[in-house]
């Protein structure tokens, strides 16, 4: 499978020079690296050519990697039925630099790129409703960022006699606080409710 990929790649060098970056073969995909200027342009060459076939969209992804200056990577995934073959396209970004939106080639980009950019905060230009999908209109952030808090100080929930989404402030019990911290396969300093029937 990676010589068929190897020569994927070598064919996407020769017939679109200049559109990728760096390709490289790991886990039996192809990776292709390009410039946020040149993605439509790649993405379309992979769609439409009869050597590529590359119709089927399957994920828009983002890592965050906040040491770096171009701090997000989006991540696609696109399938071609006719190679029987996967490949991902990765582009890098600042923290306030957009991509463009591939909702014009592949529609269902529009949920991807909506979830991409309520999670990281990644941007797109072109996108016809970027607005959060997943968190609450009201929310503040994006929870995926390595630099996002793991414990608020408000919780959400839904309160059935409002009839609304409510804020509260977080609450945690005494008994969830209390942990043993033993490993269940290495057993417990104190006998278990059933274990006393237990033969030794």
């Amino acid at each position: 499978m990676s010589e068929a990929l190897n020569e994927f790649a070598a064919y996407l060098a020769e017939a679109r020079p200049g559109l990728v970056t760096s390709a490289s073969v790991a886990y039996g995909e192809l990776t292709l690296k390009t410039d946020a200027d040149k993605l439509i342009a790649l993405v379309t060459f992979l769609r439409d050519d009869v050597q590529c076939g590359f119709i089927n969209f399957i994920d828009i992804c983002g890592v965050d990697w906040p040491k770096r200056e171009k701090r997000f990577d989006v991540v696609y995934h696109l399938l071609s039925p006719r190679q029987n073959m996967r490949v991902r396209v990765k582009v890098e970004t600042a923290e306030d630099v957009p991509v463009p939106s591939l909702t014009g080639l592949f529609p269902g980009a529009d949920w991807f790129e909506r979830e991409a950019w309520d999670l990281y905060g990644i941007l797109f230009t072109g996108h016809p409703d970027l607005r959060r999908i997943l968190t609450d209109y009201g929310f503040e952030g994006h929870p995926l960022r390595k630099d996002f808090p793991t414990t608020g100080f408000v919780e959400v929930r839904y309160d059935d006699s409002a009839k609304r989404v409510v804020y509260e402030p977080v609450e945690l019990r005494q008994e969830f606080r209390s942990f043993d911290f033993l490993s269940p396969w290495e057993g417990t300093d104190y006998v278990l409710p059933g274990d006393e029937k237990a033969k030794v």
